[in-house]
């Protein structure tokens, strides 16, 4: 990813868990993700309350897709929060599996 593409938080690819995450005071938010054939699947974001109204779930969302689009996969949304940070930002619709798209 280049820098345009990164997020002003530090954030830790948990492959063995599969989810990408920032911690922040000793607190964890994160967004899990699955593979699913060639496509990822983003499942879940989770954003402890100490560390919330941060945007620290944005960066999260934000890092996804690049890391996405650098893997060349397809995006499914299961996560409600990504299905709404997707209202608001339709330039990542183009990363969308068709099946995704609404």
């Amino acid at each position: 990813m280049d820098s345009m593409d990164r997020p002003a938080y530090d954030i830790r690819h948990n492959e063995k868990n599969m989810r990408f995450e920032i911690t922040e005071n000793g607190e964890t938010a994160y967004l899990e993700y699955r593979y699913y054939h060639d496509d990822i699947a983003f499942m879940h974001t989770e954003v402890p309350a100490a560390l919330e109204g941060k945007g620290i779930a944005s960066a999260l969302a934000v890092y996804a897709f690049a890391y996405a689009k650098e893997h060349q996969k397809l995006v499914m949304v299961y996560c409600p929060f990504v299905a709404g940070y997707l209202k608001k930002h339709p330039e990542y619709k183009a990363q969308l599996d068709p099946k995704f798209i609404h």
